[in-house]
């Protein structure tokens, strides 16, 4: 008995330090410039770019703009909280405290979840007023957006897993990898109407399950069967989560 009470109050003392690093990047990196250029501005000149000139009904884009900008938002702050602290010798500091690295990671993956399900809500507000875009199942959109945010700030925090001089490398390194799965995740595009090559390596990409939950969502159909998209972005997130893990303990072994 002493011992499961013992373990619950190890486990609740470690939630708390997580929700301590949350507040502290909250606090610090939240309205960092590369947290709200890659995270804020890049969907809006995406949208613009898709949208303008072409003879697209923008109700039908809404969407696509939900699921790109929780994909940006919720992947933007992970790859700056990390590379910062290191290059600020904060990180040294941290690790040295009696709080796991499970702790650190997750507090890193809240602070994006957090980040991206707030924001996520501006275009869904935006595209109410301004175009004809209707929910049609509010608690499936609900569960793809805090789905999708945890598992794309989970993606974030693995690519600030590799040790580098500032956070501008892990910027280039993340948009390596975010662009191309961008592209082929049915944001612009309907999975059913990409090319055959796109089609087999969409379900490669965390955020064509997202999107199509989204999609669904707002009336739309959808490409995965409902329960197929929401345990593989559960999966996603446990992988990322665990090779962050990995990747951190491994850097940290070799005192990078």
């Amino acid at each position: 008995m002493n011992a499961s009470n013992d373990k619950v109050l190890i486990w609740s003392g470690q939630l708390r330090c997580s929700l301590v690093i949350l507040k502290k990047n909250a606090r610090l990196y939240y309205l960092k410039p590369p947290v709200l250029i890659f995270g804020i501005l890049f969907p809006v000149f995406f949208f613009l770019a898709f949208k303008m000139g072409r003879p697209i009904a923008a109700q039908t884009v809404v969407p696509g703009m939900v699921a790109m900008a929780l994909w940006f938002t919720a992947s933007a702050v992970g790859p700056l909280v990390t590379p910062w602290e290191r290059n600020a010798r904060t990180y040294e500091r941290l690790i040295s405290t009696p709080v796991s690295l499970y702790a650190i990671i997750a507090g890193d993956v809240i602070s994006g979840f957090v980040f991206g399900a707030v924001l996520s809500v501006v275009p869904i507000i935006l595209g109410g007023i301004f175009t004809n875009a209707s929910i049609g199942n509010i608690f499936l959109l609900i569960a793809g957006i805090l789905m999708g945010a945890l598992n794309f700030a989970s993606l974030g925090v693995l690519l600030a897993s590799p040790p580098a001089s500032g956070p501008s490398n892990i910027m280039l390194l993340s948009n390596l990898v975010r662009l191309p799965l961008l592209f082929v995740s049915g944001v612009f595009v309907p999975i059913g109407q990409m090319p055959d090559w796109a089609r087999w390596i969409s379900p490669l990409s965390p955020l064509s399950y997202a999107s199509d939950l989204i999609r669904k969502a707002f009336g739309h159909s959808e490409f995965f069967p409902v329960w197929l998209s929401l345990l593989m972005l559960v999966l996603f997130t446990l992988a990322f989560f665990m090779m962050s893990c990995k990747f951190h303990q491994m850097w940290r072994a070799k005192g990078l």
